[in-house]
């Protein structure tokens, strides 16, 4: 018989056990590639961060607003590119369970400031024209079957009032980590509805560059610019603002990891029990192998190829079964705004399953490795 039908021989022998282990594989295997997809929201975000966009915000605190006049003495600084600004909304669409973000933003320059997010050229143009217009990711638009020409109806919270919207473009991310859920509309519309004391006011001013490598020495011009105004401003670069809002929720790589680590440990205990269970149930047949000529070597590979069939099938069943899930969308209503599972992930799932594979079928391939045919014999 060759050395493949010898390994699945084997495997076929206990067919109850055999899908247990492939399903213990395949469940860890789900819940790892779950978790790097979750992780990767709050890793690869921040990483995509575009390194020459800067954020100014209110140096008291985010939620403090800051006048919308500092556009402009941002715009003749040296070294800035283009300058834009927005506002959080937070209102409700239907029920307060369909969070998404909502921004009041700055239309002529929003598109240059955020070029990843891509708008068709005639969709923009409509929302420009059109006072109640807004636009959407693809990810929400989906989410709540919107299309092109909707009346969407949203309950204010900070703005109380009932705000209607003409859905006039969606836009896509470049990236598939882009996020694809947020919901613009124009801030003058906004602006004009708010009381008089309230108006003029913004919760960030976004700005492109020319040389990235200039980002913290323009980020003091600008702080510096406001040092003495009643609304002084504190400016971060993309990536440390996303990596601030991560810090904000605790140590997520930590949590993630020690869950993940529980995971594979278990199964490593789990799948080295089972092999180490068909190893002595085969001291026969075993001796017979080793008594008709073959290696101590071949033996030991045998073993651990079983264990690394067992692996890679129920590894890779868990993997397929979480990037079927992650193609769902965000399955937590909005509170992600991106899941998904990248190659490198599932190529890294692979790999650990293959190093437990190997790993629990060591020590039953040393032991069947090491029998003596003669004491192999004595107990049967």
């Amino acid at each position: 018989m060759k050395f493949g039908g010898l390994i699945f021989a084997n495997l076929f022998r206990k067919k109850i056990r055999l899908m247990l282990t492939i399903g213990s594989f395949a469940v860890a295997l789900f819940l790892f590639g779950v978790l790097a997809a979750v992780y990767e929201v709050f890793d690869v975000g921040p990483d995509l961060a575009v390194s020459d966009r800067l954020i100014v915000i209110n140096r008291a605190s985010i939620i403090q607003t800051l006048p919308v006049s500092f556009k402009e003495r941002i715009e003749h600084l040296p070294g800035v590119k283009q300058v834009t600004f927005h506002r959080w909304f937070a209102g409700i669409y239907q029920d307060e369970k369909n969070f998404f973000p909502q921004y009041a933003i700055e239309v002529e320059n929003r598109r240059q400031v955020f070029p990843e997010f891509v708008v068709p050229d005639g969709q923009w143009q409509v929302f420009a024209k059109d006072r109640q217009g807004a636009i959407v990711g693809a990810a929400t638009a989906k989410r709540f079957g919107w299309k092109l020409g909707d009346r969407i109806p949203i309950r204010g919270t900070i703005f109380p009032g009932s705000w209607e919207f003409n859905l006039d473009g969606i836009y896509h991310g470049r990236h598939t980590e882009d996020d694809q859920s947020e919901f613009w509309f124009q801030w003058d519309y906004l602006n004009e509805r708010l009381a008089l004391q309230q108006r003029g006011q913004v919760d960030g001013i976004d700005l492109r560059i020319e040389n990235r490598d200039d980002s913290v020495r323009i980020g003091k011009l600008i702080d510096a610019e406001f040092a003495n105004s009643l609304a002084q401003t504190r400016t971060y670069t993309d990536k440390a603002i996303g990596a601030s809002f991560v810090k904000q929720m605790g140590n997520v790589e930590l949590l993630i990891l020690s869950i993940g680590g529980v995971v594979f440990f278990t199964l490593l205990l789990v799948t080295g029990n089972t092999m180490a269970f068909a190893v002595r149930e085969r001291t026969s047949e075993i001796a017979v192998l080793k008594a008709v000529g073959y290696s101590e070597l071949f033996v030991l590979l045998l073993v651990l190829a079983e264990s690394l069939v067992l692996a890679v099938v129920g590894g890779g069943l868990g993997l397929a079964l979480a990037k079927l899930f992650t193609l769902r969308g965000d399955p937590t209503g909005g509170i992600l705004p991106f899941f998904h599972l990248s190659p490198k992930a599932i190529f890294t799932g692979l790999a650990v399953a293959l190093v437990v594979g190997a790993a629990s079928g060591l020590l039953p391939a040393i032991f069947a490795m090491r029998l003596r045919v003669v004491d192999a014999l004595r107990r049967v």
